[in-house]
């Protein structure tokens, strides 16, 4: 049985900051018409908890007192998944007895609050976030967004759900085995699973701790790419963090994927006997192809002997460890089948799981062995779904169907972007992922959005089952190379920013709202200093031309629409200005540049080369 969305909210963040700036809404206005939509969905289990207008307060109230155009934020409602912090609310991870409530918030939910995001609630999921099927809670089972008679997902399956209901413009999930991407595909929504480390975990109840991550649920791509690099940052508390290379921000506007491109396929694929699945499977690598993708048979059998390793090897005995005095003493209250996957790991030896080790070693060196040669792997997201009453009656093996795509990535240390790739006969979604090594997630975000927006699909994509149109207006072509750069289009000024206006920085979004896409990411010719200058927030820096003593300082180049060059420059404040600005080629282009005065009484950062780090080091 299908159902049909009533009175769906258009929540990508997009629009919502063209509604905010224009003056036709309040983030105030905006929670009441959620809330409305929140209780016509009461029956689909979705929140563990709602913030009440006490709880929700105190965040209104910070954002009366902001600019909107400083918060790249400002008012974006979003889920946080009921294993994540948020300061003040009860953390269960469905298993109420075992709840606490955290003096602070999980650190990837505090750099969303500063950046304006307004958490609503605390979402359902599968208990101890073990499983992927977005049943196995106290709290209920999660219906599908597009028929309750099949599964959402999980175990993340209560973000998902807001998301595709249009209850929040995005949600934060956990990703240990395919979480992030399941719910994802089977509710028609985008998935990222970041590098392990990007996104910082403290703050996150452990499931296997050292193959984590948070990952997000979004409505296309481009909101993902505003949000991947407010959410991604070294965390000295989290002992699991790694540091993001220069400029990885995790975004599809960094530039990075070219008009061709190498995409593995696997030789042998999976469906369970799904037909359907596989048909929009061979259409996307048809899709993909025409995108200028060349398609690559490879050899799958290692990713699948990885993917065995998770639950048939020693690491469920992290999942043991997360809550080991807990099930010791009171096993009885864990769902039957999250305790008869994590109980037997208490006999797991330590010899088995340095073997497992060794076995892992030697099977991601086979797998190693693609990347040189390839930009991807597409493979399905999964490959077939399955009713409520299915998992209930079969809920180990078919969960494990589930996870045949998906539970391999975080012990091969890999990044994946789930993304739609169409609607099956039996009016469910497709998804597809594309999968690369660690520290690949901006060009898989970026080729991602090139299928999820191909102009020539038949059916133009919808915000997950609202029924809005994702914008077309987001697409971005591949960037062209430095040394084409005066051959722009007559309508864009191609602009060079050093600052804050950088991919996923506080004041990108001025760029993105006015229809800019990013060029190339560069460096200046060795002639400049770069200075920190006094005041703020947003923090900006100085570009200042010098005739001696001057380095290279990276920058990038957006394409910005004639029609909206008037609008973004009426907001430069002094002693900025546009002028002219040398590139490491020796081509000049419209770009910031500072007074010289400024200087004085600055802080003189060229040292570090660009402003982005600046702010990772002891800038911010």
């Amino acid at each position: 049985m299908s159902r049909t969305p009533h009175s769906p909210l258009n929540l990508s963040i997009r629009h919502l900051r063209a509604a905010y700036r224009e003056g036709g809404l309040t983030p105030a206005t905006l929670v009441e018409q959620i809330r409305t939509r929140i209780a016509e969905h009461a029956a689909d289990n979705i929140w563990i908890h709602v913030l009440s207008d006490a709880e929700l307060a105190p965040y209104l109230a910070s954002l009366s007192e902001a600019d909107p155009e400083t918060l790249p934020l400002y008012g974006i409602p979003f889920a946080i998944k009921d294993n994540i912090d948020l300061a003040g609310v009860p953390t269960t991870a469905a298993l109420p007895e075992l709840a606490w409530t955290p003096e602070r918030s999980a650190t990837v939910v505090e750099r969303l609050i500063s950046a304006g995001a307004l958490p609503i609630g605390k979402t359902n999921l599968d208990q101890l976030a073990t499983g992927l099927v977005g049943t196995r809670s106290p709290y209920g089972a999660v219906p599908n967004a597009f028929d309750p008679d099949y599964i959402a997902g999980g175990s993340s399956s209560g973000s998902a759900a807001a998301v595709a209901h249009g209850l929040v413009s995005f949600a934060l999930g956990t990703d240990t085995a395919g979480s992030g991407r399941v719910p994802a595909a089977l509710n028609n929504l985008v998935g990222i699973k970041p590098t392990r480390g990007l996104v910082s975990t403290r703050g996150v109840l452990p499931a296997c701790r050292t193959l984590d991550c948070v990952s997000l649920f979004t409505l296309d791509l481009v909101d993902a790419g505003m949000l991947m690099p407010i959410a991604v940052g070294f965390d000295p508390e989290d002992p699991f963090a790694r540091p993001a290379p220069s400029l990885t921000a995790a975004s599809s506007a960094d530039g990075r994927a070219e008009a061709s491109f190498r995409f593995g396929v696997p030789a042998d694929l999976e469906w369970f006997g799904d037909t359907a699945s596989a048909s929009l499977f061979e259409a996307t690598v048809r899709r993909l192809s025409a995108l200028g993708g060349e398609a690559v048979t490879v050899d799958f059998t290692p990713f699948v002997e990885a993917a065995r390793l998770l639950y048939e090897g020693p690491w469920v005995a992290e999942r043991y460890a997360a809550i080991e005095d807990w099930i010791r003493t009171r096993p009885e209250t864990l769902h039957p089948v999250t305790r008869a996957i994590i109980e037997p790991a208490a006999e797991a030896r330590a010899v088995d799981a340095f073997k497992a080790q060794y076995r892992l070693a030697e099977i991601k060196r086979r797998t190693d062995a693609f990347w040189p040669d390839l930009d991807c792997i597409l493979t399905p997201t999964i490959a077939t779904p399955y009713r409520i009453a299915e998992v209930a009656a079969d809920p180990i093996r078919l969960n494990s169907n589930l996870g045949y795509y998906t539970n391999f990535m975080n012990l091969l240390d890999l990044a994946a972007v789930a993304v739609p790739a169409g609607m099956r006969p039996d009016g469910l979604p497709f998804g597809v992922t594309l999968f690369g090594p660690a520290f690949s997630d901006g060009i898989l975000a970026r080729l991602a959005e090139r299928l999820h927006l191909d102009p020539s699909q038949t059916a133009w994509p919808t915000q997950g089952a609202t029924g809005h149109p994702v914008s077309p207006g987001s697409i971005q072509q591949p960037r062209r190379p430095a040394e084409n750069l005066q051959e722009s289009e007559p309508e864009v000024l191609p602009l060079v920013v050093c600052g804050a206006h950088l991919s996923g920085l506080a004041l990108n979004h001025q760029l993105i709202e006015r229809g800019a896409r990013l060029l190339c990411a560069t460096k200046t010719a060795p002639c400049y200093r770069l200075y920190a200058l006094p005041g703020g927030p947003p923090e900006r820096p100085g570009l200042i031309r010098v005739p001696t003593g001057g380095v290279a300082i990276e920058v990038e180049v957006w394409a910005l629409p004639q029609t909206t060059v008037g609008s973004f420059l009426a907001g430069i404040p002094a002693p900025l200005g546009l002028g002219s600005v040398e590139l490491a080629d020796g081509r000049w282009e419209k770009g910031f540049i500072c007074e010289g005065f400024a200087a004085e009484g600055a802080r003189d950062i060229s040292a570090l080369g660009g402003w982005r780090a600046y702010l990772g080091g002891d800038g911010g």
